[in-house]
């Protein structure tokens, strides 16, 4: 089934922030896209930060004054969670919650901690999500350029006065959704999806993808130089292709050589264990293991977090990576996506 999509400024007017403020706790990669996209098209914006950590100074160097997060809360009719999940439960129960106000509107970037249940909302606010499908430099970069990024919007719970909805689409408006596409869909449909795509495409496929190719090519004798631009560095042309074409547009762009490949080796590397599991994975997803488990981890220290981090940052594909990034210094400036 289709979903609801609504485009432009007429179906998605900016009036209902008008003379509302809207407090974004976090100024990190979205945070600090949602509230400088917000304050650039008119409406109030306040910025609860840590004032001497690393992102507390960026929003003063923005002409924010950055707040504790309990002034914010009680100062807000939106109250914007750009905090990271996995810390947005503790943080909600001891210095969010205590302070909303009847009537506040919270919004949420991702829907991972409602879908889980991990933090407990008044009946008395209202509680929506405006997920920008794109990291936030993206998203202020093409605001900056007049255009838009498609959004997943979503009401789970209605405010008192029925304002939910209407000041959500006022918030995606404001940070230049409208512009693109707004696509209605639900708390848990969005975090399903979404962890789903990280995990077995966008993040975790593809960087052991990267890492098994990478492994045996150096094995079998070839220069890491040469491995990392064949298995890691030439990711990007092919991705860029499938995002401004498709699958088949970005087929009938490459080489017949290439796309016979494709279509001999891809059904060979993605076969029905694959897919097997793959469906495993988003069986924890949807079971709630995954979110215990990033739960655990994090309240343990995240060790396991960090072993991985670590494995990375060590694995030889770095220094092979760094030799091939130091032939090209015009990427240092050339990507702000």
């Amino acid at each position: 089934m289709t979903p609801k999509i609504l485009r432009g400024s007429d179906q998605t007017p900016l009036e209902p922030l008008g003379g509302r403020t809207a407090a974004v706790l976090g100024f990190g990669n979205q945070g600090a896209a949602h509230a400088l996209n917000l304050r650039d098209s008119g409406v109030e914006v306040i910025v609860a930060n840590r004032p001497d950590s690393a992102n507390g100074r960026r929003a003063a160097a923005a002409g924010f004054a950055p707040l504790a997060i309990e002034d914010a809360v009680e100062r807000a009719d939106l109250v914007i969670m750009a905090l990271p999940d996995e810390a947005q439960p503790d943080v909600w129960k001891q210095r969010i919650a205590p302070h909303l106000r009847p009537g506040t509107i919270v919004g949420f970037l991702h829907g991972f901690t409602v879908r889980y249940d991990l933090i407990s909302q008044p009946k008395d606010v209202g509680v929506i999500m405006v997920a920008p499908k794109g990291p936030g430099r993206t998203l202020r970069r093409r605001y900056e350029q007049g255009l838009g990024i498609p959004c997943l919007f979503a009401v789970h719970q209605d405010s008192p006065a029925g304002e939910a909805e209407a000041i959500g689409l006022a918030w995606a408006a404001g940070i230049g959704c409208a512009r693109a596409a707004i696509v209605y869909t639900t708390f848990a449909d969005e975090t399903e999806t979404d962890l789903f795509g990280e995990q077995t495409v966008l993040c975790g496929g593809m960087t052991e993808l990267i890492l098994a190719a990478f492994e045996t090519l150096v094995e079998a004798g070839y220069p890491p130089e040469l491995a990392y631009m064949e298995c890691c560095q030439e990711v990007k042309q092919v991705a860029d292709l499938v995002y401004e074409r498709g699958l088949a547009g970005m087929m009938q762009a490459i080489s017949n050589t290439a796309e016979f490949g494709a279509h001999r080796a891809g059904p060979v590397l993605i076969d029905d264990l694959t897919r097997r599991r793959m469906k495993a994975i988003l069986a924890a997803i949807r079971d709630g293991s995954f979110a215990n488990a990033l739960r655990e981890d994090h309240a343990q220290g995240s060790p396991w977090f960090n072993e991985q981090r670590d494995r990375i940052r060590q694995h030889p594909i770095e220094p092979a990576g760094e030799a091939v990034r130091a032939w090209m210094p015009w990427l240092d400036q050339s990507s702000e996506d």
